[in-house]
């Protein structure tokens, strides 16, 4: 026998009205219909639901059975599947789109990523043919639709490695392959002239910018040599695809920075309708991994398109999100590989976007927290350093000097300039920029103490040293008699405003840690039982550092000094060596 509630539930439905029920009719008909389905009875109410006489309740309230449904289908254990998927089709099939629409959708809302994906697996196609019974007035609701789709869809764990995608462990894959098949018939139905296909497009233009930035951007995608079937790439391809399906051009979508301020009907704000991250993954797709590179045009010389692209990677190197600084390293990068060497004029410097890109850089080498993308951003950093023709290095290098606040950039810079200077004096004079009078205010930026003898050395260390050996170099490599670079000329003030005072400094930093050496080896001693020393920095407090790591980080900064030390007096020797001076000016 069946249980009591059970019956009284399988009697309601059978003695309900033919017409006329009232609207209590509706909670009971819940009720009762979710009863039978949690308690094993589908059979019956499966029965119930095709009888001719109950065809105008299940019209009006059959979508109310769809949570119980779903989570029979979910489960895919029950003995009653078959008999609970045929009430699912069979409601489908006969209730209002509208009240369907709301209850499948309703039914998306999941947290777990296996049951995410098994949602959007049972339900998308079933809200794909609701969707399409709603003729010319979906536009909204395909909005609705497909925004809830990505919200699930993002919740999903994206895969790291190429075997995570190639198993499809998180079912990301699987889920972007059936999104794709889920919106072309309207895509389809979109490509036509006409008002309402208007609104289907912005919808869909809304949607293929949300999967941009807010799935592509943290797929890492593979090429088809190293992973030969790629269902994340195939989305990808999909989602330009789609775009140009309706209406889009993607070079202009590239272009976007430089073609501001053309009006976008129907929208209030450029923004609104083309999101930054957006078109930068756009551009990311297109010249890195060269999807849909047939229809973008050969004409663009490689010059305009760097300055395209600078806004796309100027946007992806300010981000903190691996996934962003990697995807706008690429992007510079390849932007950067089809310009010619020594090419790119100082007129460039100019433009915001090549002052803000170089300075993002910077962060990235400096305080990224992974090690292959502050590699890959060194990398890359140089690169942009050899595009420049020689007036716009020359004058990059000083914007550097005055605005990376960091010893190590500046230490690079600094190297980067010797080799120029050497390239000049190999020239033979056609290289003014890096030799005679426009080198002196350059070499003026370089070698100076910003506090004087004061200046925190260990800080400083490496901008210090390349400042120096780059001294010794212009010492040596120059001839007094010739003075190519005007070094014999400026070294009076070099000495006053560099030298003495680094000497200076040395030989007070020298004092200080020495002191400070004496004096923890002496509280070593007399605190054998507690082997550790507080360290601070600023009002942070650090954790407590053993006395024989302290003294060993005192013994590393005072070979340091000795380091600086040696250069100055191979510096001071060579002067003296040459000591024979054009009259000063």
């Amino acid at each position: 026998c069946l249980p009591q509630r059970r019956n009284d539930s399988v009697h309601f439905c059978r003695t309900l009205p033919e017409n006329g029920f009232k609207s209590e009719d509706y909670d009971v008909f819940t009720v009762s219909g979710r009863t039978c389905i949690e308690e094993g009875d589908s059979l019956q109410l499966l029965s119930i639901v095709l009888d001719e006489k109950n065809q105008d309740i299940v019209r009006c309230m059959g979508w109310n059975l769809l949570p119980p449904l779903v989570q029979v289908l979910l489960k895919k254990e029950s003995k009653d599947l078959p008999h609970c998927l045929a009430i699912f089709n069979y409601v489908l099939e006969v209730c209002r789109p509208k009240e369907l629409l709301i209850g499948l959708l309703e039914q998306l809302e999941h947290d777990e990523p296996d049951t995410i994906a098994e949602s959007l697996h049972l339900l998308l196609n079933p809200l794909q043919k609701v969707l399409l019974c709603l003729g010319v007035r979906k536009a909204s609701s395909l909005g609705m639709a497909l925004s809830s789709v990505l919200d699930q869809l993002c919740k999903l764990p994206v895969p790291m490695t190429k075997e995570q995608e190639e198993d499809d462990v998180f079912s990301l894959c699987r889920c972007c392959s059936e999104i794709s098949s889920f919106i072309r018939p309207f895509v389809d139905e979109a490509r036509p002239s006409g008002a309402h296909k208007d609104e289907l497009r912005t919808e869909l233009l809304k949607f293929c910018m949300q999967a941009l930035s807010r799935v592509l951007l943290q797929v890492q995608l593979r090429d088809q040599e190293t992973l030969p079937e790629s269902p994340l790439r195939d989305f990808a391809c999909s989602i330009l695809l789609d775009l140009c399906a309706i209406g889009e051009s993607l070079p202009a979508l590239v272009h976007q920075p430089l073609l501001r301020h053309r009006p976008i009907p129907g929208f209030l704000e450029e923004e609104v309708c083309y999101p930054k991250e957006s078109l930068a993954c756009v551009a990311h797709l297109l010249f890195v991994h060269h999807l849909q590179a047939d229809v973008f045009p050969s004409v663009y010389s490689p010059v305009y398109r760097l300055r395209a692209n600078m806004e796309h990677i100027c946007l992806l190197l300010s981000r903190t999100e691996e996934s962003r600084i990697q995807k706008g390293l690429e992007l510079y990068e390849k932007s950067l590989v089809r310009v010619e060497d020594c090419s790119l004029s100082v007129d460039l410097l100019e433009i915001k976007s090549f002052l803000s890109v170089p300075q993002n850089l910077v962060k990235v080498m400096t305080i990224c927290p992974h090690h292959n993308l502050r590699t890959k951003g060194l990398k890359v950093f140089q690169l942009s350093i050899d595009k420049f023709n020689l007036e716009a290095k020359y004058t990059f290098f000083q914007l550097m000097l005055k605005t990376s606040n960091h010893s190590g950039v500046e230490g690079y810079v600094i190297k980067n300039i010797k080799n120029q200077i050497d390239s000049a004096l190999k020239a033979n004079g056609s290289n003014p920029w890096f030799a005679g009078l426009h080198l002196l205010p350059l070499l003026r930026s370089v070698l100076t103490l910003p506090d004087g003898p004061e200046t925190d050395l260990l800080e400083n260390m490496d901008r210090l040293m390349e400042a120096l050996n780059l001294l010794r170099y212009l010492v040596i490599r120059d001839k007094v008699t010739e003075n190519q670079t005007g070094i014999w000329t400026e070294l009076y003030k070099i000495e006053d405003t560099f030298l003495k005072p680094l000497r200076v400094g040395v030989n007070m930093s020298r004092a200080h840690y020495e002191r400070e050496l004496h004096l923890t080896r002496e509280d070593k001693k007399s605190k054998a039982k507690d082997p550790s020393v507080s360290v601070s920095v600023g009002d942070e407090q650090l954790p407590n550092m053993t006395k024989d790591t302290h003294i060993q980080a005192l013994h590393s900064a005072l070979h340091t000094f000795d380091m600086m030390e040696s250069v100055l007096v191979r510096i001071e020797e060579l002067i003296e060596v040459k000591d024979t001076r054009p009259p000063q000016n």
